[in-house]
């Protein structure tokens, strides 16, 4: 034991340029004035650079790194890079190993092939990548890795992480006006923090392999359902499966050599549906932290023979999988601010930042919804025990009872939670939580931080949250001014917090949200419930969106609006893709051997009635296997029509519109027949993995 421990120590971080080989690297002058730039209290001058610059370079050589590179998160929803090695011509025709503080803190990628939603035409190449120096260099493989920024030759944002860097500012801004008010005047700066619960499916390569439609598209365009499901409840939290523990380790000890501090893992609640946590960070670096993960599950898959799908919604029928989204706001001081205490109804700090979440989410509950926004969460949001698309927020019985209280005219007292006793003598008693925990919210509050349940396991968790830190921002900005101006701010504060707790009462639900009495109950609130990605992302560019994006510049409204264009054309182009992948796999694989089993069923009924033994099975059979297989041709040719006529339409939002209402439907009934067809034709014969197959088998 002692042994593994001392391992695990050893290995974590060992592939980081971080604080503690920047200490024993830097001179002491240098890692200071470092420490003040990236705290926003200095430029980096060229000499600091290059300091750095060369200290990075001798370190990461000395672990075997040959180059470095810019790492950045484009529109995509992916990371890229372009590596460039360290070596530098001399005048004899040899080499030195060379890295300036200019490579490093900037770069030139050719920023026209990234999305850029009409920013840049297509000639205008020239893009620049910037260090962000509060996320860690780290090394993978060969290559030394520079988390960066990306922008355009004429300064706009071409990426995720920008705005979300400008929105961690927007809200420490406010926050400390707040704060200061308050009396908190020794706080100099409130970071945002996240802990992204990650899930994922693994399954068979050889599966995989033989699936058109995941390799392609991500996810299982056809499939009847499995005999079992998920309706037993034994796989979540259930004994990993051996083969499925040893990729747990690998993966783990390779986040943990990048600075990754993996934590928690178990089983899901669907079959091969897994869930990795990590320990909570700065949203920025929560951020980078997640695209390595996501990055390492599915390169661990491979070495130990599976596939990892990210995909919100792989297969129809049983869960999908989110990216729980942990948020929470901490100060220089170490005070956590959404932690409530001992008697919350007595923290006036906790009430303040509490209720302007509260006041945040429902007015821009329309833009956080669109922060996760995307083709899979699409399939995944009210389906198989996944918050609805439905806005509303969690706060569980104490703090409900706080925020009445609020709203009638002052918070009084706080219920107390107790303890918590077994009934047996060797089971120590138990303290109990303030309040139960709430799994089908969307906005829960979970003791000392919020959980976002809606984002989507295969998005980046940077959208979501420049959002949130936004309209946080902006409530906070909003008592800031009010309050700044008051003579007693203990009674001006408590009548700010009354206001908002009567306003904005519609938003709490501490109910289940899975069920269709809410639905109802909702729409008499007038809380907005967008199921489609395509109506979703037409809220982005409403006035009260652009405006309080750019009152906290976060985002210009022709940034915004370039990011709306890319995401709509990203819908359209994922559904192309899935409508092409339909219709290659039902007519070269799926149609050749339904009208091959009608043919061998036809030459039975021949047989049969030649032998003069009644056939009526086998006719019965032919007859429910042709008719299905005249419904699949049908389908077929209307999902090429379908395609057809999106294809043509050339404005953004009409054409994903299109794949929405037209392109769609005519796939679920190309899929329809096939999933019928399946439960018919010969198990032998069918050309693709079943789901019992890729759900069951190890």
């Amino acid at each position: 034991m002692r042994n593994e421990q001392a391992q695990i120590m050893d290995i974590f971080g060992i592939n980081v340029f971080n604080d503690a080989v920047m200490r024993q690297r830097l001179p002491k002058n240098t890692f200071t004035e470092f420490c003040q730039v990236r705290q926003g209290q200095g430029e980096f001058s060229t000499a600091l650079a290059d300091v750095i610059a060369n200290a990075m370079k001798d370190w990461a050589i000395g672990k075997g790194a040959t180059h470095y590179c810019h790492w950045f998160q484009p529109m995509t929803g992916l990371t890229a890079e372009k590596h460039d090695s360290f070596i530098s011509p001399t005048a004899d025709g040899k080499t030195v190993l060379e890295f300036s503080g200019k490579e490093l803190i900037k770069g030139e990628p050719d920023a026209s092939s990234f999305p850029s939603g009409g920013l840049r035409a297509t000639f205008e190449a020239r893009g620049y990548t910037a260090w962000d120096c509060t996320s860690p260099v780290f090394i993978k493989g060969k290559i030394l890795y520079i988390p960066c920024a990306f922008c355009s030759y004429t300064g706009e944002t071409l990426d995720k992480k920008t705005p979300l860097l400008r929105s961690m500012e927007a809200l420490s801004k406010q926050a400390v006006r707040v704060l200061k008010v308050l009396g908190e005047t020794s706080v100099q700066s409130v970071t945002t923090t996240l802990g992204s619960e990650q899930e994922y499916f693994l399954i068979d390569r050889s599966f995989f392999e033989k699936r058109l439609d995941l390799v392609l598209a991500g996810r299982t365009l056809f499939g009847a359902p499995s005999p079992r499901g998920q309706e037993m409840e034994d796989h979540y939290f259930g004994t990993l499966h051996e083969r499925v523990a040893a990729y747990m380790n690998d993966v783990n000890s390779e986040l943990w050599k990048l600075g990754v501090s993996a934590k928690t893992q178990h089983n899901e609640v669907s079959p091969a549906q897994y869930e990795l946590a990590p320990l909570f960070g700065t949203v920025n670096v929560a951020t980078d932290h997640n695209q390595l993960t996501m990055e390492t599950l599915q390169k661990m898959a491979l070495r130990h023979g599976f596939v990892c799908l990210l995909h919100e919604k792989p297969f129809a029928g049983v869960n999908g999988s989110g990216k729980h989204n942990n948020w929470s706001m901490l100060t220089n001081t170490g005070n956590n601010l959404l932690d409530p205490g001992s008697t919350p109804h007595e923290n006036m700090v906790f009430l303040v930042f509490l209720c302007a979440v509260i006041q945040a989410v429902d007015r821009y509950a329309k833009l956080l919804r669109a922060a996760v926004a995307n083709p899979g969460n699409e399939h995944r949001l009210g389906a198989n025990e996944a918050p609805p698309a439905i806005v509303s927020i969690f706060l569980g019985d104490q703090l409900t009872d706080i925020f009445e209280q609020l709203a009638a005219g002052g918070a009084k007292s706080s219920k107390k939670s107790g303890e918590l006793k077994l009934g047996s003598s060797i089971l120590p008693p138990l303290p109990k939580d303030t309040t139960d925990r709430n799994r089908t919210s969307p906005f829960a509050f979970t003791g000392n931080k919020f959980e976002f349940r809606m984002v989507g396991s295969s998005q980046s968790t940077a959208g979501p949250n420049f959002v949130l830190n936004t309209i946080v921002a902006e409530s906070l900005k909003a008592m800031a001014d009010q309050l700044e101006k008051s003579k007693n701010v203990v009674t001006d504060a408590q009548k700010l917090l009354q206001k908002i707790a009567k306003d904005h009462s519609r938003v709490i639900f501490n109910g289940d949200n899975y069920t269709d009495e809410w639905v109802v109950e909702a729409k008499k609130r007038g809380l907005a419930n967008i199921r489609s990605t395509v109506e979703s992302l037409e809220t982005i560019m409403d006035k009260e969106n652009v405006d309080v994006l750019e009152r906290h510049k976060v985002l210009t409204k022709h940034e915004l609006h370039a990011r709306t264009d890319i995401l709509l054309e990203n819908y359209s182009k994922s559904i192309n893709i899935e409508a092409g992948v339909t219709l290659s796999i039902a007519k070269r694989q799926i149609l050749p051997v339904c009208i091959d089993y009608c043919a061998n069923l036809a030459a039975s009924v021949g047989i049969i009635a030649d032998s003069g033994v009644s056939n009526k099975v086998v006719r019965k059979s032919l007859e429910k296997v042709s008719g299905l297989v005249e419904d699949l041709d049908d389908a077929i040719e209307d999902l090429e029509a379908a395609i057809e006529k999106a294809q043509k339409i050339s404005k953004a939002v009409q054409q994903a519109r299109s794949y929405r209402d037209d392109v769609i439907p005519a796939m679920a009934q190309v899929r329809q027949a096939a999933d019928a067809l399946e439960m018919l034709v010969d198990a032998d014969a069918w050309p693709l993995p079943s789901y019992a197959e890729m759900l069951f088998l190890r």
